[in-house]
């Protein structure tokens, strides 16, 4: 089982910035991708970011330019710093990690492990 804590979010303005983190628990398990999702209200969840083995970085499209994900050295932690932030990132944030044992796997569906969401709200 792996637990993931998440830190930081809140409310900015337009223009802004935020850092999320979040920490990966020790276990047994290897970590081989950890991303971030965010559900904004009426709309389906959606991947942000994901950083997989050999560093192979993924963005959705809104958020390119923007955003930048980053990982730990230790391959347990994974930060979303977000820069220029307008209304319509306003979302609930969720931190994922995957193991890696689905070949090929469409991040975009989710991973194997999630964090509690952490709410970011951009006033115009």
């Amino acid at each position: 089982q792996v637990q993931l804590m998440v830190s930081g979010g809140g409310l900015v303005q337009t223009g802004g910035s935020l850092r999320l983190s979040c920490a990966a628990s020790r276990s047994s398990f290897t970590i081989d991708a950890m991303g971030w999702y965010r559900q904004a209200p009426g709309k389906e969840r959606e991947l942000v970011a994901a950083i997989a083995s050999g560093d192979t970085i993924s963005y959705a499209d809104s958020v390119k330019g923007r955003f930048t994900i980053s990982r730990g050295n230790a391959k347990n932690t994974v930060d979303l710093q977000m820069n220029n932030l307008k209304p319509e990132d306003t979302a609930v944030y969720y931190c994922a990690a995957d193991l890696g044992l689905t070949l090929h796997r469409d991040y975009t569906n989710g991973m194997d492990y999630w964090g509690r969401g952490t709410l970011v709200t951009v006033s115009s």
